[in-house]
């Protein structure tokens, strides 16, 4: 079985990981190829580097972020590898797809990884039209019962819809986890974030919470993992506040989980979420999670047992929450262990890999 997995990348996020941990555990009779889009600042991919090692890459040139014409090129580099399915991620990467797909009469399957609420009105266009899109696939796996719900709205049902549980890696957490070691008494305390730096995201209510909280405490810091387009606006706000000496943004890191193994607090402040995978790895890690209490987040973190989860945009209580996790070890040591174990149990990429085999298998025998 030759599988194609699509991506327009423009780094190295959370559906890039994903697509590594499927494709690793995917079975032996399957070929795997990658292709990505190649636009301004994406020639140097860290997906591609890493996936040249589990199957095959390929690129296509891009003269503009919505050039139609890779529709042609991606349908003659399906029909020259003789690929038998492609497994599409992401808006762009949808709508290029599944015409393509149409073009070289291949099935198409799309896993949804999640919608962004973007107030650009070019941009909700466009993802409006990636998910008329996927209307055209074989087969819509969204990773969340919250995004089986949001694809419902789209007209898109059984048996074109099906549930798959999102899964994550957790071999490499879990080598790094062995390593953790108890701090000194009287360390700094580290509030941690990791993901893209995008609006959905929420990450000023981070920095606001943060501000309060050190502006009758010292003995916190904050650390930001990631990089996106809001970057830059949200390193500049921090600027002016009167913690800034105690923030970081680190960017995007290769060593994000020996970082992210240090943590005393993950924090989270979505307001639109599927599964987030930075989430799984810090309950994987044993990490004590402080969140806002929204769908998908809430298939991860139970409040009061495996985590702590605010009311959206309930700032005072998300504050309370962290003081609570940072002071308690007993009981954020006994949430974070729950989460651990509870991630174990649930999101294991093997399971995920083995149930798309099957779901790949049933699609080409249709």
């Amino acid at each position: 079985m030759k599988v194609l997995q699509f991506i327009c990348s423009t780094g190295f996020y959370g559906a890039e990981r994903w697509i590594l941990a499927l494709t690793k555990h995917m079975p032996d009779d399957v070929e795997s190829h990658l292709v990505v889009t190649l636009e301004p600042g994406t020639e140097d991919l860290e997906l591609v580097k890493q996936f040249s090692a589990l199957g095959k890459t390929h690129h296509i040139e891009m003269r503009n972020r919505f050039d139609l014409g890779a529709i042609n090129k991606l349908a003659e580099l399906i029909k020259a590898n003789g690929i038998d399915l492609i497994h599409t991620h992401g808006y762009k990467s949808d709508i290029l797809g599944v015409f393509a797909a149409r073009k070289a009469g291949i099935p198409c399957v799309v896993t949804p990884h999640g919608f962004e609420n973007a107030a650009d009105f070019k941009l909700r266009t466009f993802i409006w039209l990636g998910c008329q899109s996927m209307r055209l696939a074989d087969k819509v796996v969204p990773l969340s019962k919250q995004l089986m719900q949001d694809v419902k709205k789209f007209g898109i049902k059984a048996p074109k819809l099906e549930y798959i549980q999102n899964g994550v890696d957790l071999s490499e957490v879990e080598a790094v986890r062995q390593t953790k070691i108890p701090k000194p008494t009287g360390t700094t305390k580290r509030i941690g974030f990791v993901g893209q730096m995008i609006s959905r995201k929420n990450i000023k209510a981070i920095l606001d919470c943060f501000n309060t909280l050190y502006s009758y405490r010292k003995d916190i810091e904050l650390v930001l993992l990631g990089d996106g387009e809001s970057r830059q606006e949200l390193e500049t706000y921090s600027n002016t506040l009167s913690s800034k000496n105690a923030i970081q943004f680190l960017g995007f890191r290769d060593d994000r989980l020996e970082l992210l193994k240090d943590f005393d607090l993950f924090v989270m402040t979505s307001t639109l979420e599927g599964i987030p995978r930075c989430l799984m790895e810090a309950c994987a890690m044993e990490i004590p999670v402080s969140a806002y209490d929204i769908a998908g987040i809430d298939q991860l973190i139970t409040h009061n047992k495996t985590g702590l989860l605010a009311p959206l945009h309930d700032i005072d209580q998300l504050q309370k929450d962290w003081v609570t996790l940072l002071d308690d070890k007993e009981y954020a040591q006994q949430l974070a262990e729950s989460s651990r174990l509870f991630v174990e149990d649930n999101f294991s990429a093997k399971r995920m890999a083995s149930e798309y085999y099957t779901l790949f298998d049933k699609t080409l025998n249709e």
